[in-house]
């Protein structure tokens, strides 16, 4: 997986890093309920696209933690098919990454506090929804991550593409 991981205050090298911060995040209350969410969102610039993919572990009412990638298209996206093809693709990648033994120690971390209500639910969100033009796209989107297991969220549900990745896709890159 190609990219460096960052937030405000840490930069990651590797998914690897990511994954283990989350697990220490989970690992500070095994006891909570647990929403893991992926997704994009992109803005198209005069000579390139730039992507943000935004990754949030979010502790029910007690916190998140969060962080995001960014992916830079040398041209501008005039499709919007295209724009959300690829936004759908690096969501689904990051899922990908999250392979059946990351998950199992997420799980196996909190399957022995189920009974104090312990749970985990991982969705990837899309930025498209049932107004603008983006709606024509939610069958086949929502289907793609569908058949990955996973369930997709969108407008107005999915904040991690339409308002956290979102927010870091209008910082410009400072092209020389």
């Amino acid at each position: 997986m190609n990219g460096s991981f960052y937030n405000l205050s840490e930069q990651f090298s590797a998914f690897e890093d990511v994954f283990e911060r989350i697990l220490w995040f989970a690992e500070q209350d095994p006891t909570a309920q647990y929403a893991l969410a992926i997704g994009t969102d992109s803005h198209t610039y005069r000579a390139y696209t730039k992507f943000t993919t935004a990754i949030l572990i979010h502790r029910h009412g007690r916190g998140a933690w969060g962080c995001l990638r960014d992916y830079i298209l040398q041209r501008p996206i005039k499709s919007l098919r295209e724009k959300i093809s690829l936004e759908t693709g690096l969501s689904e990648e990051i899922a990908y990454a999250l392979t059946s033994d990351k998950l199992e120690r997420l799980y196996d971390l909190l399957v022995p506090h189920v009974d104090k209500g312990a749970d985990l639910k991982l969705t990837i969100h899309l930025d498209i929804g049932m107004k603008g033009a983006s709606k024509e796209l939610i069958k086949e989107m929502v289907g793609r991550v569908q058949a990955m297991g996973i369930e997709a969220k969108i407008k107005p549900d999915s904040y991690v593409a339409s308002s956290y990745a979102n927010r870091y896709t209008k910082r410009a890159l400072l092209l020389n």
